[in-house]
């Protein structure tokens, strides 16, 4: 599908902002659902402290994540930030944020990744691209998550795409991931919210959905549909902070 046509089409919109500064590293996502971002403190080759702003979040329970990033990362070299594990155990969107920051902390400038997901049309398509500084990178399509588009891809699930993600070179890889989990996170716009306000009825898949935390977690929080409303993604981000709430409009 020609990208201009892409950008027409209603669809979850996701973007990331990674912002590299001497002894730190900022990198922050929003979409549909959440707005948040992490900042790694280092030293040039290790993290000295983890911080973290969540600016919109879905359940009530989220807020108790920032604590458990701090402790998974302060301390943990850049280099071995991939590799720390304990996802589940922490907001897998701030685990995915600091992985980001840590291979970007020593770039000289900003790096900008857009994903959009395009709502099923025809026959079930779904058409997803990410997007890097502006430029087209990676474009997939699948019907009910399975793989469509491009060839080498076609008649894999969607959630079992990490071998062949983790046959591609650098940064490809990386674009991929993110592409992965955006197209993924699409899903949701087609879920009644209902249906997707039991935190108990989740796998315990990342901090929330842990079975201590689930028990108690309340779905609050805006909900935006980047493609029905004149707002983009991270506008109200400056690369290190928030300069209104998203409700502010």
């Amino acid at each position: 599908m020609d990208s201009g046509m892409l950008d027409l089409l209603p669809g979850f919109r996701r973007r990331f902002l990674v912002t590299p500064l001497p002894g730190r590293v900022t990198a922050a996502v929003e979409d549909d659902y959440h707005s948040m971002a992490v900042i790694l403190h280092h030293d040039g080759a290790r993290i000295t402290d983890v911080e973290s702003i969540m600016e919109r979040v879905p359940w009530t329970t989220c807020p108790g994540a920032p604590a458990v990033l701090q402790a998974t990362f302060t301390g943990v070299a850049l280099a071995n930030v991939a590799a720390r594990g304990e996802k589940k155990a922490n907001c897998t969107h701030l685990h995915d944020l600091a992985v980001l920051a840590a291979a970007h902390a020593d770039d000289e400038a900003p790096t900008r990744y857009e994903i959009l997901a395009c709502d099923p049309v025809e026959e079930d398509l779904a058409v997803a691209e990410i997007r890097r500084d502006g430029m087209p990178l990676l474009q997939w399509a699948h019907r009910r998550h399975v793989m469509v588009a491009p060839a080498e891809m076609a008649g894999q699930s969607l959630m079992k795409l990490r071998p062949w993600i983790d046959a591609l070179d650098q940064p490809e890889r990386e674009a991929a991931r993110l592409l992965q989990w955006g197209t993924i996170l699409a899903n949701g716009r087609l879920i009644p919210m209902e249906r997707q306000s039991t935190a108990t009825r989740v796998p315990p898949n990342c901090f929330t959905f842990q079975p201590e935390n689930a028990v108690k977690a309340q779905r609050v929080g805006r909900v935006v549909d980047f493609t029905a409303e004149p707002l983009v993604p991270l506008d109200h981000f400056d690369g290190a902070a928030y300069d209104r709430p998203r409700d502010a409009g």
